[in-house]
């Protein structure tokens, strides 16, 4: 039997990670009176039922109930009732700014302010995340990478460490991006830019990632930051970090940050501390957007 309790923060994606885990066969209860918590996980431990997977959905709309949920989860523990306790969240910008999008309104909102919603949730939900098994913030996931963490680290219950890494690639031009957390300048290596046949081509072409990674000079600065980062990473986990922004940044973002940010990923992804891990690449597009417009197509 696996029975896991999601929750977290209004808009951090309980619906969807509900939905990953029944069509990962899960019996999901979304929202259950909390007087009925304990009664209900009795029930699938009974003989002859035949649940072995089990999601609790429960969040704020608990309301004052919630403040009973401690002593519910004490006695299921007294009794040795197995339980994990999944808790999604993500920065306050992030969560206004999906509030805005789908124009919802926070179950906690005073006045229709959001952000005041927001701060007294977490002051509510701060004993929950507390007793969390696992803490998946979901700032910089994507719908579908969401789904991928979860199939991950519930569905086929892989070792997960609770920090999301994100290697981002960028053009200083551009600037730098206001999330990071580390930031590394790769144009100290030689720039395809100046070579004809690979200028308009991108690190994720063959052609350009062959030339950047053709000189010493980038295999030796692919090593040294692996290695630093191999050393930084599982001391950020014990530090308690829930995510990390490794920014890598050429001139205009296209090629060589591109080409670094693509190796330092292979590399990473196969670490073993268990920590997701994602690559994204901010500026890869923006010359080809802006010359366009120039041109006025």
């Amino acid at each position: 039997m696996h029975f896991v309790i999601v929750t977290g923060m209004s808009g951090a994606g309980k619906s969807t990670v509900l939905d990953v885990l029944e069509d990962a066969g899960y019996f999901c209860v979304d929202n259950l009176p909390l007087a009925f918590v304990g009664k209900f996980a009795e029930f699938t431990r009974q003989p002859g039922e035949k649940i072995s997977k089990v999601a609790l959905g429960v969040d704020i709309r608990s309301g004052r109930s919630l403040n009973a949920l401690e002593d519910i989860l004490e006695d299921l523990s007294s009794k040795h009732f197995e339980y994990d306790i999944l808790f999604l969240d993500a920065s306050d910008e992030v969560l206004i700014k999906r509030y805005k999008e789908t124009r919802r309104t926070h179950p906690l909102s005073q006045e229709g302010r959001v952000d005041k919603g927001i701060a007294l949730e977490r002051q509510k939900l701060e004993f929950l995340k507390k007793q969390a098994d696992i803490i998946l913030d979901t700032t910089t996931l994507l719908t579908r990478e969401l789904k991928q963490e979860i199939e991950k680290i519930i569905v086929h219950d892989e070792n997960f460490n609770n920090i999301m890494v994100t290697i981002l690639s960028f053009g200083f031009k551009y600037g730098i991006p206001n999330d990071s957390d580390l930031v590394f300048d790769v144009r100290c290596l030689p720039n395809p830019f100046y070579i004809d046949e690979l200028k308009s081509l991108t690190g994720n072409d063959k052609e350009v990632r062959d030339y950047v990674m053709g000189f010493e000079a980038s295999k030796i600065f692919l090593d040294k930051l692996e290695d630093m980062l191999c050393f930084l990473i599982p001391n950020y986990i014990l530090e308690g970090k829930n995510q990390l922004v490794i920014s890598v940044g050429c001139t205009g973002g296209k090629h060589r940050s591109v080409t670094l940010a693509n190796e330092l990923f292979k590399r990473l992804e196969q670490n073993d501390e268990g920590y997701g891990i994602k690559v994204e690449h901010r500026d890869i597009e923006r010359d080809r957007i802006r010359n366009n417009k120039n041109r006025g197509v």
